[in-house]
């Protein structure tokens, strides 16, 4: 009787992992987008869209693109907003940084979700170049005289990359000059990134995707990136990760 119920268990565990293993290999690719929050960033950090292919039982591999923008300490409470027109600005800051992460990466899978419950969590390490692209901060300074009109009733403001030196009165600062006033004059440096994590998915059904992916990446330029000139930069970059991501399996 003992050895009866041994074998039946036995070919339960065995006829277990070959469906989870059959049930795998039926998924051959996978593609996935979310949104990126990082300590690095504002509200929102940025986006990412992700191609996975599978390799062999609990193993899969990917290319995935990151699109986000890096903000310097300094900025975080330096918005000021002028008292002449309501404008805001981020006093001190003269460049952009927005990076574009292309990376390839592995994908490993500690647990497997059932068919239609459950959570899957993966373990993730990718890494790739990174084209940083350094875009002028734009501001409308007031070079009217006594920063009123000049004669004749008008005023002289100009739009200009904010220059701590030639910009030295905070009051003058008419507020920025919009978010797409420096791509003309872009600066782009290219790096390198890496990036470990994991990801915990969600979802009813085995061929969506729904999850969240947490982890650290690191990111190196040969040069200093200048965000705010009267600070300290860097040309190295860390920061904490997260992912919410969402899309199907076929």
């Amino acid at each position: 009787m003992k050895i009866n119920l041994l074998f039946c268990a036995f070919l339960m565990l065995v006829s277990t992992a070959w469906a989870q293993q059959h049930d795998e290999e039926a998924y051959r690719r996978e593609f996935n987008y979310g949104i990126n929050f990082n300590s690095n960033g504002g509200l929102i950090g940025g986006g990412m869209i992700k191609a996975s292919q599978y390799l062999k039982p609990n193993w899969s591999k990917f290319w995935a693109l990151e699109i986000v923008e890096v903000k310097h300490p300094k900025e975080k409470g330096n918005r000021v907003f002028s008292q002449e027109t309501g404008n805001s600005f981020i006093f001190g800051k003269s460049n952009y940084l927005y990076a574009l992460r292309p990376h390839y990466g592995r994908e490993y899978v500690f647990f497997r979700k059932a068919p239609e419950s459950g959570v899957q969590v993966n373990g993730i390490f990718a890494g790739g170049p990174t084209i940083g692209l350094l875009v002028p901060y734009y501001i409308v300074y007031d070079y009217s005289t006594n920063s009123g009109p000049r004669p004749g009733g008008q005023t002289d403001y100009r739009t200009e990359q904010y220059d701590p030196i030639k910009h030295d009165s905070n009051e003058r600062i008419r507020g920025n000059a919009g978010f797409l006033s420096g791509f003309g004059q872009t600066n782009f440096n290219l790096g390198l990134h890496a990036k470990t994590g994991v990801s915990f998915e969600y979802g009813r059904y085995r061929e969506d995707v729904t999850g969240v992916e947490v982890g650290f990446l690191f990111e190196a330029y040969p040069k200093k990136m200048i965000l705010v000139p009267r600070a300290n930069n860097t040309s190295f970059f860390s920061s904490v990760y997260l992912i919410l991501y969402y899309g199907r399996r076929k």
